[in-house]
């Protein structure tokens, strides 16, 4: 049989699993589990992908690699499913897997192409063992990106997304330091026919003033910003270590909106981090109204052995779960309105081979019958039908 990548959780995974199917296309029933550990939770459905993978198919060889590979080795490594461990930092290294270079990535699956332009993280987050899982921050440079650009837009990619674990932290490592603006700007000059630019989650703290120029003005940056705000309470946010505040984010926001006011926002947020009080989860609430997330991605806290915050006073799990709760339910009611907001509102959508579509502000639209996957249409929505305009 042939070879499966099997990819869980984020963006960047996504875009390592298209190069991983390049870079195995030519091994026989194989499978891959790309993992994530960003959570317990993820860990746990890392462990699941494996085994239903191997009840699916007994006879195939089964590796898996990513941060899980890194974070939780041993355990991952003494399933009884799993033939063997690639580290993360070497996932995309032919001498890894054994076998030659491949000279031209596959065609990417999607009409959007995710473009991996950064990973690791140097940051000290105490919840977090991504830098574990991925090492210390480091960047491709300009012209390697381009490259790679070209390569999807030639594959007929009508949108790109780039991606990183800390996305805004390009360029720190490269001559003079570039901001991710420079990069930014870069892509759009040497390729005037790409229509669609998106970001993946970005640190408001690390947007330089190039970059947030573009966001605010350049058309061909999609109005989308997914913030790693993480909480709406500074005291929380300073027990994360993280390095903005509640304050900063409303501001980055509202001036956004002040000279793009169709942009929409999306944000991470964790449920119950450690010491977290009653009051501590209304700011997060009221942050979300504050804000305006209409994309939620809501992560009930689980401690992640070796991580500061995992020896901090914990919050019992079932006032975490209906934290979380409480969370998405406010994530909901601004989707809700944000939606109807914009019925009657022409929008330019990106057809996906599911039959539905992203507008530029990543509301998802479903489309007409036949619609062909990779098409740039014109829709105007006037319902909403399962959380999907239409």
């Amino acid at each position: 049989m042939s070879l499966e990548v099997v990819s869980l959780g984020c963006r960047l995974n996504l875009s390592e699993s298209e190069g991983l199917r390049a870079l195995l296309a030519g091994e026989d029933n194989l499978i891959v589990i790309n993992s994530c550990a960003v959570t317990g939770e993820a860990v746990r459905q890392t462990r699941q992908a494996i085994r239903r993978a191997r009840r699916a198919r007994p006879d195939a060889r089964l590796l898996v690699t990513g941060c899980a590979a890194e974070v939780d080795r041993a355990a991952l490594g003494a399933m009884e499913e799993v033939d063997g461990l690639i580290a993360n930092t070497a996932k995309l290294d032919p001498r890894a897997w054994n076998v030659a270079p491949a000279p031209m990535p596959v065609p990417s699956r999607h009409t959007r192409a995710f473009i991996a332009v950064q990973n690791g993280c140097d940051h000290a987050c105490t919840f977090c063992v991504i830098p574990q899982g991925r090492g210390p921050s480091r960047t491709h440079d300009v012209a390697s990106v381009l490259r790679e650009v070209e390569r999807h837009l030639t594959a007929g990619a009508r949108e790109v997304v780039l991606t990183g674990v800390d996305l805004t932290s390009w360029g720190h490592d490269l001559p003079d330091a570039p901001g991710l603006g420079v990069l930014v700007a870069a892509i759009l000059v040497t390729f005037p026919a790409l229509e669609r630019l998106r970001l993946s989650s970005l640190d408001g703290v690390e947007i330089d003033p190039l970059l947030l120029e573009l966001i605010a003005g350049e058309p061909r940056v999609m109005p989308h910003v997914h913030l790693s705000l993480q909480s709406g309470d500074d005291l929380i946010l300073k027990r994360m270590k993280r390095r903005h505040s509640r304050a900063d984010a409303l501001a980055l926001v509202g001036g956004l909106r002040a000279r793009r006011p169709e942009l929409s926002v999306g944000a991470d947020i964790i449920a119950g981090f450690p010491t977290e009080d009653a009051a501590m989860h209304a700011n997060s609430l009221a942050a979300i109204r504050e804000l305006g997330v209409v994309h939620g991605h809501i992560f009930p806290y689980s401690p992640r052995p070796g991580t500061p915050a995992a020896r901090m006073p914990q919050v019992p799990p079932p006032v975490i779960r209906a934290r979380a709760a409480e969370l998405r339910a406010a994530v909901a009611g601004e989707r809700n309105l944000w939606l109807t907001s914009v019925l009657g509102t022409p929008l330019s959508v990106l057809a996906e081979r599911d039959g539905t579509g992203h507008a530029p502000n990543f509301a998802r639209v479903q489309l007409p019958p036949g619609t062909i996957a990779g098409t740039i249409l014109t829709v105007t929505p006037t319902r909403i039908v399962e959380g999907l305009l239409a």
